[in-house]
């Protein structure tokens, strides 16, 4: 028999196979094999720890820099110190042995953002969102259940909420981008011909009151409206409530004077005898049988006109001549005399001029006055802008407990009337339907005929 060659593993062989041996960084992984007969046992076993560790440097370098120094360039790298920084110690950290080792970790702040769970406003923009129209679109055509006002369900069968044909229109979509006050760009025509162009709009400067006004939305109450108000404040309160009602009155009794005026015109106007002034009766005069004897206008003979000869009719164009020669050389004569009077005119003219504009800024001036107090007691447009009401009982209707109190006056109202004062909206009055057409009434056959 032919001798058999046995090899010996030495033990520092034996040490350098290791199964599941662990490297400085990252999964644990096997350095080395005694059989590499496969493709999977080699890519198993392929030792990567110099290429772990340079990762690991770069990584380092990115959390210490925010980038590897391969990307940074010259002038990020290096600078030429031709003066000292004293602030470089007071920048550098300060040794402490009682600083704690997690306290050190924690100060070496990383140079890379951190990653938050949240969606921020950069990761949200790279990725493409579904729109709230689209979103409610797809959900009609699925006919899933969509969450109106309240947590509500919303009919998917309901006209215009479920089906998946009925959507809005391409007017409600672009609705509010068109600017009218924008200059349209004119787009040239292919072939060269000459076309109109549209003329650009000059967009008003124009200010709005509501710009000026500065009436708060709630109005502090009178003193004098508390259900136990002291008594000054509660007789001042009534004597403002008096005048507003007294001048209400008076324009009351001032429309009633003009109504009996135009009543009287139009009753003078009925009894108006012919060849008389309006106003003016004919008195008849009785004779001694009491027969009226009726006066006849006297008929005045008409005196006839004589025609005039050549020398009359040639002296009065003489005289009418001489006439525009007077007035013309009087005019002149005023006209010599106010060239020495130049400077005194245009010194009186600019004073004209500077009155006229002192007194057209304090006219805007008390204007922008009166419009920081609201538009109440103004007209603006059709209506007039109505004034608060004043709410205030007398003595006797005063309430000492809250238990007694009895509300006055409507919240709602309230509300409309500081819009309207704060030029929100646009003063309005209630239209009542009329009803043009009659009802017409009849009793049914069947409740004719009862028995």
């Amino acid at each position: 028999m032919a001798p058999t060659k046995t090899s010996k593993v030495s033990p520092a062989s034996k040490s350098s196979i290791r199964k599941n041996a662990a490297p400085g960084v990252g999964a644990p992984s096997q350095l080395a094999q005694s059989s590499r007969k496969g493709k999977k046992a080699w890519r198993k076993n392929i030792d990567i720890q110099p290429v772990e560790q340079g990762l690991e440097s770069l990584r380092s370098e990115e959390r210490v820099i925010g980038s590897t120094l391969q990307k940074q360039t010259d002038d990020q790298l290096f600078v030429v110190d031709t003066k000292g920084d004293d602030r470089v110690r007071k920048s550098l950290p300060r040794y402490s042995k009682a600083e704690l080792t997690s306290t050190k970790i924690l100060s070496q702040r990383s140079a890379i953002p951190a990653v938050f769970s949240r969606p921020t406003k950069d990761s949200a923009s790279s990725r493409s969102k579904v729109s709230r129209a689209d979103k409610e679109r797809l959900l009609r055509i699925a006919k899933r259940p969509r969450k109106g006002p309240f947590n509500a369900v919303m009919d998917h069968t309901e006209f215009g909420a479920g089906s998946a044909l009925i959507d809005v229109s391409a007017a409600v979509k672009h609705s509010g981008s068109y600017d009218p006050w924008i200059a349209e760009e004119m787009e040239e025509l292919a072939d060269g011909l000459e076309h109109t162009k549209k003329p650009k709009i000059k967009r008003p400067d124009l200010s709005h009151p509501r710009d000026v006004i500065e009436v708060p939305a709630v109005l502090e109450p009178h003193q004098g409206s508390s259900y136990n108000p002291p008594a000054a404040a509660h007789d001042e309160l009534i004597m403002e409530a008096c005048k507003v009602e007294r001048r209400r009155q008076e324009e009351a009794d001032r429309l009633a004077e003009i109504r009996r005026k135009v009543a009287d015109a139009r009753a003078l106007v009925t009894n108006v005898t012919e060849g008389l002034p309006l106003g003016m009766t004919l008195d008849e005069i009785p004779l001694d049988d009491g027969e009226p004897v009726v006066q006849e206008d006297a008929i005045v003979p008409k005196k006839p006109s004589a025609r005039k000869t050549k020398q009359q009719r040639a002296k009065a164009v003489r005289l009418r001549e001489e006439k525009q020669a007077l007035a013309e050389k009087a005019a002149r004569k005023k006209m010599l005399a106010t060239i020495f009077l130049v400077k005194s005119l245009r010194s009186t003219v600019e004073k004209v001029s500077q009155q006229q504009n002192q007194a057209r800024l304090a006219r805007q001036l008390a204007l922008k006055m009166k419009l920081r107090k609201g538009l109440a007691g103004q007209r603006l447009g059709k209506y007039k802008v109505p004034e608060n009401e004043i709410e205030v009982q007398i003595g006797e209707d005063l309430s000492e407990n809250l238990r007694t109190l009895k509300p006055e006056g409507n919240l709602f109202r309230d509300r409309f009337r500081s819009m309207q004062q704060r030029a929100l909206i646009e003063p309005r009055v209630p239209v009542l339907p009329t009803r043009r057409a009659k009802l017409k009434e009849f009793e049914k056959h069947a409740w004719k005929r009862f028995e």
